[in-house]
C-alpha cells in the first residue's frame, strides 16, 4: 500500500481539497441544474395568486361520550377481591364455596361489578386458571 504512485494526477495538486460547487469541475460532465422529469418547464407553470380568506370561528363539534357502565349500587367502588382456581370441576366447585363463604362473612358488601377471565397463573407449573374479580 505504500507504493502508490501519484505521477498521473493530470497536473492537479493531490494535496488540494476537492471542491464541490464553488469551482469549475474542468468539463467533467457533472451538471448542477435541476433534473427535468418531463413535466412543464418552470416558465410554463402558471403563477397562483393567493387571496386572503376571511377568518371565521372554528365550530367545535360535541364530543360523543360513552355511556357509563351501570353499577349495582349508587355508591363508589371501595374495594376489590380476586378469586382464581385451576380449570377442573373440583377446583371450580371449591371456588364457588370460597366466594359464597366470603359473601356470607361480609354481609355489608354491595357488589358493583364482576369480571371473569381465563389466563395462565405461574406457580410450580404454568397452568390455565379462571380468574374472577369482584368489585365492591
Amino acid at each position: 500500500m505504500d507504493d502508490i504512485e501519484i505521477s498521473n494526477s493530470g497536473g492537479k495538486n493531490p494535496d488540494k481539497p476537492i471542491s464541490f460547487d464553488t469551482e469549475d469541475t474542468g468539463g467533467a460532465g457533472v451538471s448542477h441544474s435541476p433534473l427535468n422529469l418531463g413535466g412543464p418547464a418552470a416558465a410554463e407553470v402558471p403563477e397562483v395568486k393567493v387571496t386572503a380568506q376571511p377568518t371565521r370561528p372554528v365550530e367545535k363539534r360535541p364530543v360523543e361520550q360513552k355511556p357509563a357502565e351501570k353499577t349495582a349500587a349508587g355508591e363508589r367502588v371501595t374495594g376489590v377481591k380476586t378469586f382464581f382456581t385451576k380449570l377442573h370441576g373440583g377446583a371450580i366447585e371449591f371456588l364457588d364455596e370460597q366466594i359464597t363463604k366470603w359473601l356470607k362473612d361480609n354481609p355489608d358488601i354491595s357488589i358493583k361489578q364482576t369480571n371473569t377471565i381465563v389466563g395462565e397463573i405461574q406457580g410450580k407449573k404454568t397452568e390455565p386458571n379462571i380468574i374472577i374479580t369482584v368489585w365492591y
